[in-house]
């Protein structure tokens, strides 16, 4: 598209657009006044901002307010945005005005002039205005918020959640490969009781299926949206009817339960459901760290470690040391739940931050959330496909669950506390095993073959 260098005018006077920028003055002064971090407004916002529009554009064309040739016009180049053309019309850095408006006069603009030209007008024309058309019925303050909620809720539903369910089943499906691989428990990091491989492999997946469900709920508040409150949480110049409309389309066309907020003072003032749902991202970030490292304790060695594992060898680990591999896939697990975690802690100042009828910490909350959910479901499936899915048992869990003495547990219910842990202390101090401990002590060999049964004491309950 050739567009030239040319000059555009907002309320403040005029701005040099560069060539080939759809975009207008208010977009020119956001672009020089925020050169911050370099990092635009996440996709996910402007694709969902510009779906927004798309469903504005309808609702306002049927309440009279805008021209239906111009809402065809408007809904055109919304969804040119939706599918992703355009990229580089939308370079506001993230870190700027709190409200969001610079993003949201950015889409105003670039839709107001996508128009212009599908309808055969030239840039300058006023057929379609970004304020008047493309933002009617609604404000920056009730339409980002929205957005940003609709972005979240669409990655959490398309990407976040089916990821975490991936990973749920390949760890189910590993309890259940594992399911009779007999190893020693620990506790404190030091020997315990017996436990299988199969058992640990479950609680990690009840750890993430739960995160699926802590996500699933915390989601229930974002999929309330802020729209219809516009400047400050009245409704001042929304026609009735209108914010029904728009979420009504907004349903059919994503398929989530969206629904207008039931106070919209708390859908303005407040950013309350974001720090929600951060807040469940976190609970799974530190849950994949409990995950991933237990992994990487069993896989270690081969030969001074645990060894309980063998992960799938895909890179040397190495550049001095030949030979050498190691588990860097649940490092990298480890290194995205850090960044989640403290993802969380700044939408936490962010939400803490709404005074009187705004938030404007909007568009960090967005950039944070956005990129935990990201990071969560790329590295989960990175976490299933190159790791979990190729691990294997070793022979050395059952060869170390007989060397360990904690099984000594399982004879007191016959000789006592006291007794038993002196068998336990003879045997690590003579270098003996527990049985052999046992008998040379006086035990009854029947009682040994009945009481150490390794397998048994998996299931609980007296032997």
């Amino acid at each position: 598209m050739d567009i030239p260098e040319r000059t555009a005018r907002d309320t403040m006077g005029e701005m040099t657009i560069p060539a080939g920028a759809l975009w207008g003055a208010s977009t020119q002064r956001a672009v020089e006044n925020f050169p911050v971090s370099g990092q635009p407004v996440p996709h996910e916002v402007i694709a969902a901002h510009a779906m927004l529009k798309w469903a504005a554009a309808t609702a306002n064309e049927e309440t009279g307010v805008v021209a239906a040739d111009v809402a065809a016009a408007i809904r055109t180049a919304a969804d040119e945005i939706i599918a992703g053309d355009h990229p580089d019309q939308f370079p506001v850095d993230v870190f700027q005005t709190g409200s969001g408006t610079s993003t949201n006069m950015n889409l105003n603009e670039v839709i107001a002039n996508l128009a212009k030209l599908r309808l055969g007008e030239d840039l300058s024309s006023a057929r379609v205005h970004p304020n008047d058309h493309v933002n009617a019925s609604q404000s920056s303050n009730d339409t980002f918020p929205t957005s940003v909620h609709l972005a979240v809720a669409i990655a959490a539903d398309a990407v976040l959640l089916p990821a975490l369910r991936r990973l749920a089943a390949a760890l189910r499906r590993k309890a259940d490969e594992f399911a009779d691989v007999v190893k020693s428990g620990r506790t404190h990091l030091m020997d315990a009781t017996p436990v299988t491989l199969g058992q640990e492999f479950g609680g990690y997946a009840r750890q993430i299926e739960l995160g699926v469900e802590r996500v699933e709920r915390a989601l229930t508040s974002v999929h309330e949206l802020a729209l219809g409150g516009t400047a400050v949480g009245t409704g001042l110049n929304c026609p009735p009817g209108f914010v029904d409309r728009v979420i009504a389309l907004l349903r059919e066309r994503t398929g989530l339960p969206l629904l207008e907020a039931a106070d919209h003072f708390e859908a303005q003032g407040a950013r309350d459901a974001l720090v929600d749902v951060s807040g469940a991202l976190r609970t799974v970030a530190v849950s994949l760290i409990k995950v991933s490292n237990d992994v990487r304790w069993m896989a270690s060695g081969p030969r001074t470690g645990l060894y309980e594992l063998q992960l799938p060898e895909i890179q040397p680990g190495s550049s001095i040391m030949p030979g050498k591999v190691n588990p860097v896939i649940p490092e990298s697990v480890r290194q995205v739940a850090a960044q989640v975690i403290g993802n969380d802690a700044a939408t936490a100042i962010g939400g803490l931050s709404g005074e009187l009828e705004l938030n404007v910490m909007i568009p960090l909350m967005a950039r944070n959330v956005l990129e935990s959910e990201r990071l969560l479901a790329a590295v989960s499936d990175v976490f299933v496909e190159r790791c979990l899915d190729g691990a294997v048992a070793t022979d050395q869990g059952p060869l170390l669950v007989e060397r360990s003495l904690m099984q000594v547990t399982a004879l007191v219910p016959e000789i006592g506390y006291e007794r038993a842990a002196a068998l336990a202390k003879t045997a690590h101090q003579q270098g003996l095993t527990l049985r052999e401990a046992a008998l040379a002590d006086g035990v009854d060999a029947g009682l040994l073959d009945r009481v150490l049964d390794y397998r048994r004491m998996t299931e609980g309950g007296m032997l």
